[in-house]
């Protein structure tokens, strides 16, 4: 099958290079002129970051996650005492 396909390239002079003849379009006109026009309202290009804003905003927040993550961590231990798991609770508290 593919010693076939290179077969038929070579008979039309695709292969190894060889250049369309002028009366074919190439294929980067063919794509140019297969691409789809964009649809709908084009719109403006996005403001420019202030990346200093930016990482300030990221540490805030991954400050915050790990303040959530362990304020949630002692309520489900405080609620697995409560729930009677007592040697759970002061396995490794002396």
């Amino acid at each position: 099958m593919v010693a076939e396909i290179i077969a038929a390239m070579a008979s039309r002079g695709r292969c190894g290079g060889a250049p369309a003849r002028e009366d074919e379009p190439r294929r980067e006109e063919r794509a140019e002129q297969q691409a789809p026009a964009p649809q709908g309202p084009v719109l403006p290009p996005p403001p420019p970051v202030d990346y200093g804003v930016f990482m300030q905003g990221l540490v805030q927040a991954m400050q915050t996650h790990a303040h959530t993550q362990a304020a949630l961590q002692a309520q489900l231990e405080a609620q697995i005492c409560l729930d009677g798991a007592y040697e759970w609770c002061t396995a490794g508290k002396s």
